[in-house]
């Protein structure tokens, strides 16, 4: 593992000392169904920063993807991006910290991978993290087709070795819905000194992504490390999401919000607010004012 970046972050709002951390998920928290922010959670997002709150999304996509949606005047200070390999400072668009697997971890994954008989990416590192290698052992992989064709751009066939691939930010296997729990563990079990994360597919809904990362990747690591550079306390920290691979942030935060369309076990852990289409993050921001800081 390679930490190749690692700035000195400075305050977003300069004279004013965080108060606190506020982090939401994005595709299917803060973005809703049709790609757009609902007014309310903007709104509720400008109030967080005029009190001196700090501002994060937390998103397992890469910069690139990342990109494609559009928010005009988004009121943001960070973005933990690719499920914490790197973080953005908004405002000034500079990269701040990346983190990348060495060439024989990269080989030691997809080696597991393909021992499972696994269609996976092999991803380049940041900023390009949006290009990757592919390998095929399945036909029918609908939900893989999907991803190849939408970056077919920058998709290339991987050569029957992973050893000449170099460093890279992650591994990418899309496992069919009904298969995805079981390889899950396994796969786990065999990367102990791996970060191992599972996502739903955001393509389909259905199936499961298994995400492969250094040790010390994952939302809630790298939201640690932006807290920690920013002086803020971890009691004054709330995060907000919707998805499995949100989990390791919402048991980490001290308090801790799930949109409505979370699945049901989620939304049995921890508090739920409105969905992404209703304005849940506005919901969880003015309910962890009034807990907090009875505003």
């Amino acid at each position: 593992m390679t930490i190749s970046r690692d700035n000195q972050t400075a305050n977003p709002q300069e004279g004013v000392k965080p108060c606190g951390l506020f982090i939401v998920d994005f595709d299917g928290t803060l973005l809703r169904s049709d790609r757009t922010v609902a007014l309310e959670d903007l709104d509720a997002l400008r109030q967080l920063g005029e009190l001196g709150i700090i501002r994060a999304i937390a998103t397992g996509r890469s910069l690139f993807s990342f990109n494609t949606v559009t928010i005009s005047d988004l009121p943001m200070d960070f973005v933990i991006f690719s499920t914490g390999a790197g973080v953005l400072q908004f405002n000034g668009a500079e990269i701040i910290r990346k983190v990348n697997l060495e060439p024989h971890e990269v080989e030691r994954a997809s080696s597991v991978l393909k021992s499972y008989r696994l269609d996976f990416m092999i991803h380049r590192t940041i900023p390009d993290n949006h290009m990757f290698a592919y390998y095929r052992t399945n036909h029918k992989n609908d939900d893989f087709d999907r991803r190849l064709e939408l970056y077919s751009r920058h998709a290339a066939i991987l050569t029957e070795t992973a050893n000449g691939f170099g460093p890279a930010t992650q591994l990418l296997a899309v496992v069919p819905a009904r298969s995805g729990t079981a390889v899950l563990e396994a796969i786990r079990n065999e990367l102990i000194d791996f970060t191992v994360i599972q996502t739903t597919s955001p393509l389909d809904g259905e199936s499961t992504w298994i995400e492969i990362f250094p040790t010390t990747v994952s939302k809630s690591q790298t939201a640690a490390w932006l807290a920690e550079k920013l002086r803020i306390d971890k009691r004054q920290i709330v995060s907000v999401g919707n998805d499995y691979n949100d989990l390791d942030l919402l048991a980490w935060t001290d308090c801790s919000y799930v949109v409505e369309n979370a699945p049901t076990d989620l939304r049995n852990r921890f508090t739920t607010v409105a969905s992404n289409n209703n304005g849940g993050v506005a919901e969880a921001a003015k309910r962890w004012l009034t807990e907090r800081y009875n505003i």
